[in-house]
C-alpha cells in the first residue's frame, strides 16, 4: 500500500482543452473513525488505519475490547516514527459511545470490520450524516470441487481454509460443494485430514486447533450442528465435546441442504457442511443462494472454466485453487450482507479520498 501511494493518490490527467487546465484531485476526507475486530486485529485494522493515513487523514481507532492493547501499541509505534502528535489516536468505547462518536460532526468516514448487526448499527447512526461507510462485514463463503480438481491438493487446502484460527474467519471456508463423482473419497481425505488436528491450548506446542473467542460463540455453533442433525444431517466426526465451554472440536456434516443454518448462516467456527454437486449450474446456484458475498473459491484445472463460472458467482473475490487469501494488489470488497466499499489496492487508498475538480480558464 505504501509502494503504490504516490500514484494511486496522484491528480488524475484530463485531455488538454486549449486555454484551460483542467485535473482532478484526490483530497482526504479529513477524520478516518476505524473500528475493527477481535480476530485478526492487526491485519484487519491495518487495512484502514495504513491506507487512511497514506491519503492524508487523520485516524481514530477502535479496537475491539478483546484486543485493546492493538489500538495502544500503534500509539507507540507511530510516535516512535515520528507521527505528528494528533495524526493517530484511539479510544476505548462501548456501543453506545461509538455511535456517539459516528455522530460527532468531525468525524468524516468510518471504516467497520465486523458482523452484519454491527453494520447496521454503523449505518444507522451514519444516517443522519453525509459521510460514507466502509463495511466489511461476515461470510458465508463456499467453495466448489469440481470433478477435474487435484483432489489431495484440494483437500488438503480446504481443510485449512475450513479450520484455520478455529473457523473464526470472515472469509474462511463454511460449506462445500463437491462434484458426485469426486464426493466420497473427496469427503473420506477431507475427514482423515481433519482427524489430525490437536484441540488444546494455543500455548502448548502439540496444539493445532484452539478455542473460540469466548464459551457464547461455541454454544452458538454447538446450536448450528443440533439443529443440522435434528434435520437429517450426519456428522462424521463426533469427537468428545466438552458444552459450556469455548473449545469446540472440529465437526464435518454431510447430508446436508439450505434448510440448515450451518449452510446458509455464518457460523464462525471449526464447522463444516459437504454437499455433493451433479454439475456447474447447481453448484452456481448454491454458491449464490446465500445473503453473503465475501469470497467464493472452485478447485479445478480448467482456468477458462474457473473464468466463465466466476463471472456469475456473486461474490466479492473469486478464488481458483485457492482460498481464505488476502492479496494486497487487489480490492477486499463483499456484495449483498457481506458489506460495501473496499479495502487494500489502488480502489482501497481511493476509498479515503473525494475527488476535487480543478477547472482553470486561462486569459491574456
Amino acid at each position: 500500500m505504501c509502494g503504490i501511494a504516490e500514484e494511486a493518490l496522484a491528480d488524475i490527467s484530463i485531455p488538454e482543452k486549449s486555454g484551460f487546465r483542467r485535473f482532478i484531485r484526490r483530497e482526504p476526507l479529513g477524520v478516518v473513525l476505524v473500528v475493527a475486530p477481535w480476530n485478526y486485529p492487526w491485519l484487519t485494522s491495518g487495512n484502514a488505519v495504513i491506507p487512511a493515513l497514506l491519503a492524508g487523514n487523520s485516524v481514530v481507532l477502535k479496537m475491539a475490547a478483546q484486543t485493546p492493547l492493538v489500538a495502544e501499541r500503534y500509539a507507540e509505534a507511530f510516535k516512535a516514527a515520528g507521527l505528528p502528535d494528533g495524526v493517530f489516536q484511539f479510544l476505548h468505547l462501548d456501543h453506545a459511545q461509538v455511535a456517539r462518536i459516528i455522530s460527532d460532526s468531525r468525524i468524516s468516514f468510518v471504516a467497520f470490520t465486523g458482523s452484519v448487526p454491527g453494520g447496521r448499527a454503523v449505518q444507522r447512526a451514519a444516517a443522519e450524516r453525509f459521510i460514507g461507510t466502509g463495511l466489511e462485514l461476515g461470510g458465508k463463503d463456499p467453495a466448489y470441487v469440481r470433478a477435474d480438481a487435484n483432489l489431495d491438493f484440494s483437500i488438503e487446502n480446504l481443510v485449512d481454509g475450513s479450520f484455520f484460527n478455529s473457523g473464526q474467519s470472515c472469509c474462511g471456508i463454511e460449506r462445500i460443494y463437491v462434484d458426485k463423482k469426486l464426493f466420497k473419497p473427496f469427503v473420506e481425505g477431507f475427514v482423515r485430514l481433519t482427524r489430525q488436528y490437536r484441540l488444546g491450548n494455543p500455548l502448548e506446542k502439540e496444539t493445532t486447533l484452539g478455542p473460540l473467542v469466548r464459551t457464547e460463540a461455541a454454544e452458538s455453533v454447538r446450536a448450528q450442528v443440533r439443529q443440522a442433525l435434528k434435520k437429517g444431517a450426519k456428522a462424521l466426526l463426533q469427537l468428545k465435546d466438552r458444552p459450556r465451554s469455548p473449545y469446540l472440536p472440529p465437526e464435518v456434516l454431510i447430508d446436508v441442504d439450505h434448510g440448515m443454518a450451518v449452510m446458509t448462516e455464518e457460523t464462525f467456527g471449526p464447522v463444516v457442511g459437504i454437499q455433493p454437486v451433479k454439475s456447474d449450474e447447481e453448484a452456481i446456484g448454491l454458491m449464490n443462494d446465500s445473503r453473503y458475498g465475501l469470497t467464493a473459491s472452485i478447485w479445478t484445472q480448467d482456468a477458462d472454466a474457473a473464468l466463465s463460472i466466476g463471472e456469475r458467482v456473486e461474490t466479492g473475490t473469486w478464488f481458483m485453487n485457492r482460498c481464505d487469501y488476502l492479496d494486497p494488489a487487489l480490492a477486499w470488497t463483499g456484495v449483498k450482507d457481506s458489506g460495501r466499499g473496499c479495502t487494500l489496492s489502488k480502489l482501497g487508498l481511493e476509498t479515503f479520498t473525494r475527488p476535487k475538480s480543478f477547472h482553470l480558464r486561462l486569459t491574456a
